[in-house]
């Protein structure tokens, strides 16, 4: 590109046979001395080598010559001034380039190079050429960079040495060569060429910008060097990183064109850096709902934390995600747990609360919750060191008064614990490679419809997913897959666990986990668990199983349907209720297991499928369907489906209520459970009350609270061997067990019957 060619830009300055009044002796400035009539220059119309030309004598100790004249200095564009001079007689001077950098306000702008690289004059008569760059960017070549400030030059040449000499100087000659520096003008724009200098120091905020107005379309290239920005800067071409940048924390680089991890990568040079700032701008910028991580590789050196990678952002509710792409943690003490052990107070009149804290201020907002008393998976969910007080997760069971708690901080990868609330956010095609050393995410504090799609966390050191508080409100988790770092391991001996949720309508579907201690822990209700697999087996002979599911509320209101539950078990708790033993409300009610595969392989005989776990007196079920499952053992067989565990409490079976259980099939499995439940009865020998066993078929070994009918299966028969049709009523909850049903005739009599005994009403 020329400007001369393409603007019509007016470069050459005048022949001196056209007047000196237009060359200055000073600055070139306007009012300046002129060498029009001054008795040391003088026109020569006839050279030998020049024709017409300058003679000029050197009276000063640098000898000024100056077009008059403003010769644009445009951003991007670069101009060689050439004189070819020699000398005539007396002191031999050093000849070279030079000029008046001026500002658009017509002031001189200082702190530039003015003056080209000198030529001495050797001989006389002998015709030497001389050049100089001039521009705006500070490129190799340019001998005069002058930046983004200068907006024209008074251009020409000095005259330094001894002071006496007579030289003749040629027409100065000023022409565009901006296609030397500029690789592919229809293309590219260099923020160099604005002013920019990679020097790592210099702020190229304002170069930046003028490179960004000026690119009408076209890339802007950031060459080779380290770019310093103080400010946040938005670019709206699409851009070309060959150097870098570095940025105070606070400031953004927001990129609309060009706006993917790859470029923050390659702007930033370090891997995590590149992430947070790209992260900032995700959460900052109405132009893009997504991060593409280009399926990039990650290394992970230390916790990110999100929300101090956007420090103007303490919550945030717009939709965004990040995607493809693999973030992998990379071996290191940053991942090391911290753990405190402190003494504290807990009341179940205020039921998330810790209070009188020792050493509170060595505790982390977010850290695991154990002692005496203490549910699976509570957390530290924000505190107040004045008041040496914490706010937990969730309430606690057993452990009113004052005891030494432990506080266990784990170390993620991704931690969003720092933002008060993030909503509508979402992660999807984005491998979480913890590598043993890291958990995968913490969730914030609160917030709704987090997602994970198509996600794999590989080998979390202690979580995959964790929820702190009510963050997890309506999460979806779809097609994911949790690898545990305890696949080696026995049941016993596991510890970790993928994910937890602690409130409401959360969806897990179609996702699968291998080897945790346990797979999901939930609290809230209204969530749907379907499709998965989870597998947590080991090879030990008659080996233990863990729950793959641990329901933690008795109001559940949950579908879990079409799972495969391999090796595990659903375990519903109340292990959350301050008060655990039944007042008031639904107890373990609104449970819908259908669908489902459960198998099992060497394992004891002991083992269930779904376990009911009351943590206090009084509970009952009210409202449970569990149809459709296939139930299997394999190497061995278990002695029922379900079971009540009763290391606190067993469920009250005289308040059950509208359970539904059937439609399952068993296979190595001795007791086949049934509600309602068909039992045949046939007496061989008369008798007037006959007791009808269900022999613990019933759900959960329940009592036997109904029948919804008796038939008579061909014809009675009394003592005589007459047939009779004598009516009959029952008794329930009969025998120690209160399990049997009595069908009372009112004559002794023989025969057989079919009973449909419930244990609900």
């Amino acid at each position: 590109m020329n400007k001369v060619i393409t603007d019509g830009l007016q470069l050459m300055p005048p022949a001196f046979g056209d007047g000196l009044d237009v060359w200055s002796s000073g600055d070139g400035v306007p009012g300046s001395d002129t060498y029009d009539g001054a008795a040391n220059a003088a026109l020569v119309a006839g050279d030998a080598d020049f024709g017409g030309c300058l003679e000029m004598q050197k009276t000063d100790s640098t000898q000024r010559l100056r077009f008059m004249g403003e010769t644009p200095i445009l951003p991007g564009c670069y101009l060689r001034v050439t004189a070819r001079v020699k000398a005539m007689s007396g002191a031999l001077p050093t000849v070279r380039i030079a000029g008046w950098a001026g500002a658009s306000n017509d002031s001189h702008v200082s702190g530039v190079i003015e003056a080209g690289p000198g030529v001495t004059l050797s001989s006389y008569g002998e015709v030497v050429e001389v050049q100089a760059i001039v521009g705006t960017g500070s490129r190799n070549g340019v001998d005069m960079p002058w930046g983004r400030d200068a907006a024209y030059g008074h251009l020409g040449l000095n005259l330094t040495g001894p002071n006496g000499g007579v030289v003749r100087i040629d027409d100065i000659i000023i022409e565009d060569i901006t296609q030397v520096f500029l690789r592919d003008m229809l293309s590219i724009v260099d923020v160099v060429d604005f002013g920019a200098i990679g020097d790592g120091t210099t702020d190229c905020h304002a170069a930046f910008e003028a490179a960004d107005d000026a690119a009408d379309g076209r890339r802007i290239l950031v060459p080779e060097g380290v770019f310093r920005i103080n400010s946040t800067l938005s670019l709206n071409h699409d851009v070309v990183f060959e150097g870098t940048l570095t940025m105070p924390d606070a400031a953004m680089l927001l990129l609309t064109k060009s706006y993917s991890y790859p470029t923050y990568a390659a702007a930033f040079g370090t891997e995590e850096l590149a992430f947070k700032k790209a992260f900032q701008a995700l959460l900052n910028s109405v132009d893009h709902e997504s991060l593409d991580l280009g399926g990039r590789h990650i290394s992970v050196s230390e916790p990110i934390d999100m929300q101090a990678a956007v420090p103007n952002r303490t919550s945030y509710a717009t939709r965004r995600y990040i995607r493809n792409g693999q973030f992998s943690a990379q071996a290191g003490s940053a991942w090391d747990h911290d753990v405190v052990t402190s003494q504290a107070t807990y009341s179940s009149s205020d039921n998330r609360k810790l209070t009188n804290v020792a050493n509170i201020s060595a505790i982390e907002v977010g850290s695991l919750v154990e002692g005496t008393g203490v549910g699976r998976e509570v957390y530290v969910n924000a505190k107040n060191v004045g008041a040496n007080e914490l706010t937990l997760s969730q309430p606690l069971f057993d452990a009113e008064g004052t005891q030494s708690f432990s506080f266990t901080q784990f170390k993620y990868m991704l931690d969003f614990s720092g933002f008060s609330a993030l909503k509508k956010f979402g992660i999807s095609g984005v491998d979480f490679q913890c590598n043993g050393a890291a958990s995968g995410l913490r969730l914030a504090p609160a917030g709704t419809v987090f997602a994970l799609h198509d996600c794999h966390v590989t080998r979390p050191k202690a979580r995959g997913i964790t929820s702190i508080g009510t963050g997890c409100q309506g999460m979806l988790v779809d097609n994911c897959q949790f690898l545990s770092n305890e696949d080696a391991e026995d049941v016993s001996d596991r510890t970790s666990i993928a994910l937890n949720v602690n409130s409401n309508d959360v969806k897990l579907r179609h996702n699968r986990a291998t080897r945790f201690l346990h797979w999901a822990v939930m609290a809230g209700s209204n969530h749907t668990i379907t499709g998965n697999h989870f597998f947590q087996g080991d090879s030990v002979a008659g080996g233990v199983r863990t729950a793959g599911i641990v329901v933690t509320d008795t109001y559940a209101s949950h579908t879990i349907s079409e799972n495969y539950i391999d090796n595990c078990s659903i375990e519903w708790t109340n292990e959350y209720d301050a008060t655990p033993d039944f007042s008031t409300g639904f107890s373990f009610s609104a449970m819908s297991i259908t669908d489902n595969v459960f198998l099992s392989g060497d394992v004891a005989s002991w083992f269930s499928y779904i376990v009911i776990k009351p943590f206090g007196t009084g509970h009952f079920l009210n409202g449970v369907s569990v149809t459709g499952n296939k139930f299997r053992s394999i190497n061995g067989t278990i002695d029922r489906a379900e079971r009540v565990d009763t290391s606190f409490a067993n469920l009250d079976f005289t308040r059950t209520k509208d359970v539904f259980f059937d439609g399952n099939t068993f296979h190595n499995v001795n007791t086949h459970s049934r509600n309602p439940l068909r039992v045949d009865r046939d007496l061989a020998s008369v008798a007037s009350t006959w007791t009808v066993a269900t022999d613990g078929r019933l759900p959960f070994n329940g009592h036997s609270r109904g029948v919804d009918g008796v038939v008579i299966e061909g014809a009675l028969r009394n003592s005589g061997g007459a047939v009779v049709y004598p009516s009959h009523y029952v008794r329930t909850n009969e025998g120690s067990n209160r399990n049997e049903v009595d069908l009372v005739w009112p004559e002794a009599v023989r025969g057989a019957v079919r009973v449909l005994v419930r244990m609900d009403r």
